[in-house]
């Protein structure tokens, strides 16, 4: 099978494609190569290039556009550093903006290369054309931060849209900034993107985006383009930094946001970042001290936030790991149901115990009218440790209740609930959660689950997949990344699954609880938009792992009574949730599929 996967791809490479594959896989390892290799060769299941042409605006919505009447519209500078940029590539993106249906826009182009000829001359030209195009010529290359601020300096408008010198915008683009901009008093503002040939035939790789997710930004620059920002937020930020060169608008987009008012995302495709030889959209190698510099960008911002952390660069280049130290040694108590299977509990406490490391927990087993003799002779054996204790719930299954009957009796400055039919795979996996929850901003922390046959059980909740809420990445194999990385990376979700869960208790208690109207189903992904909606982060750590061998305790709705039960609890969500489910869950994107797991593109 890898050989016919590897002969199959290297009949559609050029040269340079097949050279950058082998030091992808020297990079790598030849299993996590051929892993990568056939999760970028997956069919597509809505070709992209059919639906960027029916999702992209259209003549008539462009000529609307046109026509629209704006009031005190903001002048947006374009700013553009420039280095020896070819001449169709500099012509085509001349052409990008005065295609725009927004005209209030000017270009503030630098040109580090005036010995350029070709370049000064198509300069000339399109500003003798076109009074909005303006350029400055440097004596000398000053890199590409110093060379960006002195474009930043020359912008008359009140917001900048930063743009590279080979890359395209939607005609709709500036259009809808300015829509943001005036109607939600945007000061940072980013949109979709995708990639486009060198030759403008094909595009491919969509990003769509979530809103803001300062914890996906901690990961991966996952804003990039295309970004326009209050020229005033600009100045107090302090513009690009030539020590972060190479991640220089990482390093930017951390220290805007931090500063920012109010940050808008823009869910459509109005942004072409061209891929070519020596482009990083298209080679990742061509710029390794980059991810270095990225890495100091994520460590700076974390400085300036007063949060403690070590930043790590993951085997994925561009990407990061943030470990949250714990602070202090506080008290954590691991809340756990369970109902007979004895065999399926004693492998969730053997592997708490054998694998944690942090040793300050406390464990309840809350009892939930077992019925078989072997299960109350275990609960004798292990009562006698001195960190286990049994609570006995008389009443019927009400995994709310349960819970948060056993809360009240928890002595934990944290709550973490765990299901019986969990298997802790990963070392540490209390620190990581906790130091995680610790922070001032997070009211939950949830981790990676998956089926014994190793492939993902959950990887965070999505509002309104599957009609209400459902799992990332279901089904999908263990060892693959997902969507822009997204089930191997931190990252805030709207929920994360109580099957492990943790979560400061003065929080649970100020937010009463799991809603026991909800006693089997949502009732996780109800408290954690409890949480979201008092103001905290969700946060899904895919580094800490677990086996989950599902619903054993209770079944499955296999009867009247369980289905009417379900369908009570969807209705309970809609009811409560409505309005979110109508309006999408802001950590998804609107262009993305309700009905499936994957992360496809969403059908008209």
């Amino acid at each position: 099978m890898v050989e016919n996967t590897l002969l199959r791809f290297v009949k559609k490479l050029k040269p340079y494609t097949i050279l950058k594959g082998l030091r992808y896989m020297k990079h790598y390892g030849l299993k996590d190569f051929i892993i990568r290799l056939q999760e970028r060769m997956e069919p597509e299941e809505i070709p992209y290039a059919l639906w960027y042409m029916q999702h992209k605006a259209s003549d008539e919505a462009l000529d609307k556009q046109k026509k629209h009447k704006w009031i005190q519209p903001p002048l947006i500078s374009i700013a553009v550093p420039a280095y020896h940029t070819p001449k169709v590539f500099l012509r085509q993106l001349l052409e990008t903006l005065i295609e725009q249906t927004y005209f209030h826009w000017e270009l503030c182009m630098v040109n580090a290369s005036p010995e350029d000829q070709n370049m000064v001359e198509i300069l000339e030209k399109y500003s003798r054309m076109d009074e909005r195009i303006r350029f400055q010529n440097l004596e000398k290359n000053l890199g590409i931060s110093e060379n960006t601020n002195v474009a930043f300096s020359m912008a008359k408008g009140s917001f900048i849209g930063i743009l590279d010198h080979d890359d395209l915008l939607s005609p709709d683009a500036l259009y809808e900034i300015a829509l943001r901009i005036q109607k939600e008093k945007a000061d940072f503002i980013y949109t979709d993107e995708d990639k486009v040939t060198a030759n403008l035939r094909e595009h491919y790789q969509p990003h769509l985006k979530p809103d803001f997710n300062l914890d996906l930004l901690r990961s991966n620059d996952y804003i990039c383009h295309f970004l326009v920002v209050k020229k005033s937020l600009i100045e107090k930020a302090g513009g690009f930094r030539k020590e972060f060169d190479g991640a220089q608008d990482y390093d930017f987009i951390f220290r805007c946001s931090e500063l920012a008012e109010h940050i808008v995302h823009v869910p459509r495709i109005l942004y072409h970042w061209r891929t070519h030889q020596a482009s990083t959209a298209d080679n990742p190698n061509s710029k390794l001290d980059a991810y270095e510099a990225g890495k100091r960008a994520i460590e700076g911002h974390l400085t300036r936030m007063h949060t403690e952390g070590i930043v790590s660069c993951t085997k994925d280049y561009g990407f990061y790991d943030v470990h949250y130290p714990v602070k202090g040694t506080p008290l954590v108590t691991i809340i756990i149901p369970n109902k007979d299977q004895k065999e399926t509990l004693t492998q969730c406490l053997n592997s708490i115990q054998e694998k944690s490391t942090y040793l300050n927990y406390e464990i309840i087993i809350v009892e939930n009218n077992s019925e078989k003799n072997e299960t109350f002779e275990y609960y004798k054996q292990i009562e006698k440790r001195k960190n286990i204790r049994i609570l006995y719930w008389e009443k019927g299954f009400n995994f709310s209740a349960i819970n948060n009957f056993a809360a009240q009796e928890a002595k934990g400055e944290y709550l973490l609930f765990l299901n019986n039919d969990i298997e802790v795979i990963t070392p540490k996996w209390i620190e990581k959660l906790l130091g995680n929850c610790q922070r001032e901003e997070v009211g939950i922390v949830g981790s990676k689950l998956y089926y014994p046959d190793h492939s993902i059980q959950h990887a965070g909740i999505i509002i309104g997949l599957g009609g209400v809420a459902g799992h990332a990445f279901l089904n999908m194999p263990g060892s693959r990344r997902g969507y822009f990385h997204k089930a191997s990376i931190q990252m805030n979700y709207s929920a994360v699954s109580a099957a492990c869960m943790i979560i400061k208790q003065s929080l649970f208690k100020q937010l009463g609880g799991f809603e026991e109207k909800l006693a089997v189903a949502f009732n996780d992904v109800d408290l954690c938009l409890r949480t979201v909606k008092a103001g905290y982060l969700v946060v899904y750590h895919p580094h800490v792992e677990m086996f989950h061998y599902e619903s054993k305790s209770r079944g499955k709705e296999d009867n009247n009574e369980k289905i009417r039960r379900f369908q009570g609890e969807i209705e309970f969500m809609r009811t409560r949730w409505g309005s979110l489910l109508k309006k999408g869950d802001p950590y998804y994107n609107e262009n993305l599929t309700l009905s499936k797991w994957n992360y496809s593109l969403r059908s008209r």
